[in-house]
């Protein structure tokens, strides 16, 4: 299974396509596709650059980035990590 992340044009952050391909920011509910939809649904985003930039498909299980790329797509799904690792920022 698959699903089709990018990042969002108005605010760089992680969005999916999730149900009728509308962008959604949780992984939990983006739209789980088999290999064929995956492809369409790809397409049909790639054509709304006003929303969904540089969209790819990532390999899911469970809903659960799998795959070559599955580090990479957890960070990407748990948010920003810029600002968290320094605490009352840099002095």
């Amino acid at each position: 299974m698959k699903i089709v992340t990018a990042n969002r044009l108005s605010d760089g952050r992680v969005i999916y396509a999730g149900v009728d391909n509308q962008p959604v920011e949780g992984l939990d509910q983006a739209s789980t596709l088999d290999d064929a939809t995956a492809e369409m649904v790809l397409a049909e985003v790639a054509g709304r650059p006003d929303i969904f930039v540089n969209p790819y498909l990532v390999e899911v299980q469970d809903r659960t980035p799998s795959g070559r790329n599955r580090l990479k797509e957890r960070i990407r799904s748990a948010g920003p990590t810029v600002g968290h690792s320094v605490a009352g920022g840099v002095g």
